[in-house]
């Protein structure tokens, strides 16, 4: 992902909440058909390496799952609030328009979780963080899990936060007021 040095955010403690706060991500792999791209719900295990684990569910019967098995590298792709910043938000304003957008993304090789009891613990991961406060049974139907990750080497992580914080040259602070409130209206919309 390109990010300008302004934007580039480092902290792992930061990237962490931006994930949990987006968990709703998409998992990016190329195989011999191609890319391919699945929008899951990860899990992630702050604790396990230095970077973390994220964990998610796949469904049996997608095609993803043999790039999967195939040890082949994956990106996920967590992304936050986004905005258009209109021009008129300038002292001068003849500053190209432009997008602020919010991004992390993680890269590695994911283990594919065939166990049963893991797979059904994953599930039961899944429901208890989703699903409060209903808290439903666990569905008997079996799904494959993913893991990516490793426990002994670091997720490489990779964030863009792009929004309000900044202030360029030229600005007034009706920037930061204008995507204030095209980030609570995108929050809404979601």
């Amino acid at each position: 992902m390109y990010t300008p040095k302004p934007y580039a955010e480092a902290e792992l403690a930061t990237l962490h909440e931006g994930m949990r706060a987006w968990s709703f991500a998409t998992l990016v792999t190329v195989g011999p058909t191609g890319a391919s791209a699945t929008h899951l719900p990860f899990l992630l295990d702050a604790r396990d390496g230095e970077a973390g684990l994220l964990t998610t569910h796949l469904a049996r019967k997608n095609p993803q799952l043999e790039d999967l098995r195939a040890g082949r590298e994956a990106l996920v792709i967590f992304q936050g609030p986004h905005a258009f910043v209109t021009p008129s938000w300038y002292v001068k304003q003849s500053t190209f328009p432009t997008w602020n957008y919010s991004a992390i993304h993680a890269r590695g090789t994911p283990r594919v979780i065939e166990e049963r009891m893991a797979i059904h613990a994953v599930l039961r991961r899944t429901v208890a963080v989703y699903d409060t406060p209903l808290r439903a049974d666990v569905p008997g139907l079996l799904q494959r899990c993913i893991e990516l990750g490793a426990r002994r080497h670091r997720l490489p992580l990779h964030g863009q936060l792009d929004g309000a914080r900044h202030r360029g040259p030229g600005a007034d602070g009706r920037r930061g007021r204008g995507l204030d409130l095209a980030f609570q209206v995108h929050a809404r919309a979601a």
